[in-house]
């Protein structure tokens, strides 16, 4: 189940405590809480994160399989909510409590910072070896994050980054145990929770509009 929370500015989106796949239904779920934090008026911060040994798994392949008609305006949604926390109008970290893969870890990526247990957990996009590519939007995304060398080795070898490895590399920006990781997180932000939403919208939405227009399209 998603949820969100709030400790003063500290707005955190659980996204649950199972694979925490893009299921239809946790699309809906997570996009709602993404309209609460945006229509709040308050200094504000999000940390996202799950509830067990998953962060993501990301795509709903089994869901997806039985309902091929629908990929593309799957696909769409899923990059629309890439696309909507790339450029949200506050500060945000993904904590990252456990195995984040394919486009969980590109949720991950799309948050401005993130924190990553040292002692459980994959980050992984494997996109090469389950024979999906990359769509241009995903692509433009985790590439806009990264370091050339970095992303090719992630996104053309599919392997398994652990904490440690994962921060060597920028794929997170630093890896701590299970009980540093919340605070860590919200050490990375809270600060910056008075930001103006204004401002800091259109700074995120110009610095990513090339990788925002390539999420908008599925195909192109």
């Amino acid at each position: 189940m998603v949820t969100i929370s709030t400790d003063g500015p500290l707005w955190t989106l659980d996204l649950g405590d199972d694979e925490n796949r893009f299921s239809p239904e946790r699309l809906d779920a997570v996009g709602e809480a993404l309209d609460q934090i945006e229509s709040s008026t308050e200094p504000a911060v999000l940390i996202t994160t799950g509830g067990g040994k998953f962060f993501s798994n990301g795509l709903d392949l089994e869901w997806l399989g039985q309902n091929l008609d629908q990929h593309d305006s799957y696909v769409a949604r899923v990059q629309e909510l890439l696309a909507r926390v790339l450029v949200l109008p506050v500060p945000t970290v993904a904590a990252v409590n456990g195995h984040a893969f394919g486009a969980g870890a590109m949720l991950a990526m799309a948050h401005d910072y993130r924190v990553m247990r040292e002692d459980r957990g994959y980050f992984c996009f494997p996109e090469v070896d389950i024979h999906i590519p990359f769509t241009p939007g995903m692509n433009a995304l985790v590439t806009s994050k990264l370091t050339p060398r970095t992303a090719l080795d992630a996104m053309a070898t599919g392997r398994r980054y652990g904490g440690g490895d994962a921060a060597a590399v920028g794929l997170v920006d630093v890896a701590v145990s299970s009980e540093e990781l919340a605070e860590t997180a919200a050490g990375l932000v809270r600060d910056l929770a008075g930001k103006d939403r204004a401002t800091l919208g259109t700074i995120k939405a110009r610095m990513f509009a090339e990788v925002v227009s390539a999420l908008g399209s599925v195909n192109a």
